[in-house]
């Protein structure tokens, strides 16, 4: 086995938590990943809700997607709502955890999404107790979660939200060609920056655009934020995985916007459907997931369906909460 490729053992689960940025809640740094040529200087960070269940009857951890970070509080809200104690992971690469010199989101291989989800999950059993862990994943961290969940999993799993996940993109013939590509350009070029185009839907979501929601644009950016060549190649490499069918062997919630348009600020529907992923994969490839699939169309949500309007917001907080019951009860 490549040493790269060694399996990663983040035992040490004590953390030193310090307050967060966000009101009510701390961070503490996830421990250093087994040193590898991949994993040096890798650094992962826990979030946590302050005011957790008194008796939680389960804990969920929240994972971002690419361009993004935690800061979702009224989803820790709903989830503690449903008697479950909230933690969020800043993936390697991005938000807290983001490093000088690093390019943000930046990984070769999808598997490392999924050494920071088991690290993170290790680290909340240490903290709130040794209860099931729900999953609550969203684009990119969702297609890492759902291949995570396939092949590792974690002896605590009990369910894995998939919120929109990156099961494919609607691009013109010749870009799709090209996106088909890259797991070639990306195992030769792995840093190689594709150019950033500048992104309706998150400056609709921008409180300082109008929107709804408050949160860093130097972590979260309005004008994008660059592929490089090595994450293309793995996520590309990752939906074609996705799309034979995996293995997930715990009950699995996919919700997903009721169609997909250009993200271009005269779409009429820019607000209401999702304008960064495309959905037909998702309705397509989502059932072959595993033998416990539960399909969630919301209609009128974005592509992030916890920052939609308020309307399909609650709905997809209802179907959760239902989903929850049935496998936590």
């Amino acid at each position: 086995m490549d040493k790269r490729d060694a399996p990663v053992n983040d035992k040490a689960t004590v953390l030193d938590w310090e307050p967060d940025i966000l009101a009510g809640y701390e961070a503490a740094r996830l421990p250093e990943p087994t040193q590898t040529r991949r994993n040096r200087g890798v650094v992962r960070t826990l979030v946590r809700r302050m005011d957790q269940p008194a008796r939680p009857r389960g804990i969920v951890l929240h994972v971002h997607g690419r361009n993004d970070y935690y800061f979702q509080t009224h989803v820790a809200d709903a989830f503690a709502g449903d008697g479950l104690a909230f933690y969020a992971v800043d993936m390697r690469r991005a938000g807290r955890s983001l490093q000088p010199g690093e390019l943000p989101h930046h990984f070769t291989r999808i598997a490392e999404l999924g050494e920071d989800i088991t690290a993170a999950i290790d680290a909340a059993v240490a903290d709130a107790g040794d209860l099931p862990v729900i999953v609550h994943s969203h684009s990119t961290g969702a297609l890492g979660a759902a291949i995570w969940a396939s092949d590792v999993s974690h002896p605590n799993l009990a369910g894995v939200i998939l919120n929109s996940p990156l099961f494919g993109l609607r691009l013109k013939s010749w870009k799709a060609v090209g996106i088909e590509l890259t797991p070639v350009i990306g195992a030769l070029a792995p840093t190689f920056v594709m150019d950033p185009a500048p992104t309706v839907y998150t400056q609709r979501l921008a409180a300082q655009d109008g929107g709804g929601w408050v949160f860093d644009g130097a972590w979260k950016k309005s004008t994008g934020e660059p592929a490089t060549a090595g994450w293309l190649g793995a996520t590309v490499s990752a939906r074609r995985r996705v799309a034979k069918g995996l293995t997930i062997q715990v009950p699995v919630l996919v919700a997903h916007a009721d169609s997909t348009g250009p993200d271009k600020f005269d779409n009429p529907r820019v607000d209401s459907q999702d304008t960064v992923v495309d959905v037909d994969p998702i309705r397509r490839n989502g059932p072959g997931l595993g033998p416990k699939v539960t399909m969630l169309e919301v209609e009128g949500a974005m592509h992030d369906v916890s920052l939609s309007a308020p309307g399909p917001r609650q709905a997809y907080f209802d179907a959760v909460g239902e989903w929850l019951d049935s496998i936590l009860d």
